[in-house]
């Protein structure tokens, strides 16, 4: 199927002879006046190539028909040459400045109006050639774009149930009731909301909220390693007791450090911290390594907070709950260790939160 031009022009013998020039090569529509024209570029538009337009007609000028053209995005895909006896520099730049390509000036030279006509052709077929491509190279990426998206997401999604699946078995083996790790990860993002919030200066992030909230289902997990004669000891432990039972903090950061490439390197220094240092107290009387004030990561601190108000606030082996009131208490008065005061005042801010989702959470 050949290309069409549209010929607009008021005067019959300047589109016949356009037409003459041209008609070995292209099928020809003719019209008298941009009214005319626009009802042919609404019907042919798919098929006409260029359009030749005189700018001086009746009814519709072509000025007025460059306007209206901008009214329809399909007018970018047609070449526009100016049939004109008016070459001045300001109705060139006027014109051009509507869309049109190229110039014919009466009276016509026929070798010049098809080397322009052909020019013009080839120039937005290549355009249109090119459109395709880019349009299917931009379709390819989208569809790679989302096929690495939902990779990504199944690969978090693994992530995250191997770590729920780590946290789960300590819970098992300490006897708990199966939703310790899901209350610490829920005070964990309480707390760590209220320290980004009114603390700016220890720079966490949405992504890091995310991250800590996270991996805080693996402080515990190097009790996995502790005998159960002291895991599950109801009463208090004694001191040789407790240094075994100490040591998971140590264990359970050395487990993850043997699978530390499950993970980004961000998530393996946060769990990390987290598992090693979450019984660190502000004024250095914590364990293992006696970190004190804001030497312990604040990953850590803020795990500590909410491993601490959870034991409290619920049952285990070797005690009953504490009632909110007095676990509130407790941690207010220091009598479970120091804590940092910037997290004590975000503990206080959070409390009716903390204490709904102790509730909820049995």
């Amino acid at each position: 199927m050949r290309d069409k031009i549209l010929i607009v022009d008021d005067v019959e013998i300047n589109r016949e002879l356009l037409a003459d020039i041209l008609n070995d090569k292209y099928d020809i529509l003719q019209a008298e006046n941009g009214v005319q024209a626009m009802e042919l570029l609404k019907i042919h538009h798919k098929h006409i190539a260029v359009l030749m337009l005189d700018l001086i007609m009746p009814e519709m000028d072509g000025f007025t028909l460059l306007h209206k053209l901008t009214e329809y995005p399909w007018s970018k895909s047609i070449g526009i040459i100016i049939i004109s006896s008016d070459d001045t520099v300001q109705t060139e730049s006027d014109c051009f400045a509507l869309g049109v390509s190229d110039f014919v000036h009466r009276p016509f030279n026929n070798q010049l109006v098809r080397i322009r006509v052909d020019n013009i052709v080839s120039l937005f077929q290549y355009r249109h050639e090119l459109e395709k491509i880019v349009a299917s190279q931009t379709e390819t990426l989208r569809q790679q774009n989302q096929r690495l998206t939902e990779q990504a997401n199944q690969l978090i999604k693994s992530k995250e149930n191997v770590i729920e699946l780590l946290g789960t078995i300590v819970e098992y083996r300490n006897l708990e009731s199966g939703q310790h790790v899901d209350r610490v990860k829920g005070y964990t993002k309480i707390l760590a909301k209220e320290i980004q919030k009114n603390y700016p200066e220890y720079g966490i992030t949405d992504d890091m909220v995310d991250i800590i909230v996270s991996a805080s289902a693996l402080h515990d997990i190097g009790k996995i390693a502790i005998n159960d004669s002291i895991l599950l000891k109801p009463a208090r432990l004694t001191e040789e007791e407790f240094e075994s039972m100490k040591l998971h903090t140590v264990t359970g950061s050395e487990i993850l450090k043997s699978i530390c490439n499950v993970w980004d390197e961000e998530y393996e220094k946060i769990s990390y911290e987290i598992c090693r240092h979450h019984h660190e107290r502000y004024d250095g009387g914590g364990y293992p390594d006696g970190l004190k004030g804001d030497e312990i990561p604040v990953c850590a601190q803020i795990v500590a907070l909410a491993d601490c108000y959870d034991a409290l606030a619920n049952e285990r082996v070797y005690k009953k709950a504490f009632s909110k009131d007095e676990a509130f208490r407790m941690i207010m008065d220091g009598e479970c260790g120091a804590f940092s005061p910037k997290l004590i005042e975000c503990f206080k801010n959070a409390r009716n939160e903390l204490e709904q989702l102790s509730c909820g959470g049995g």
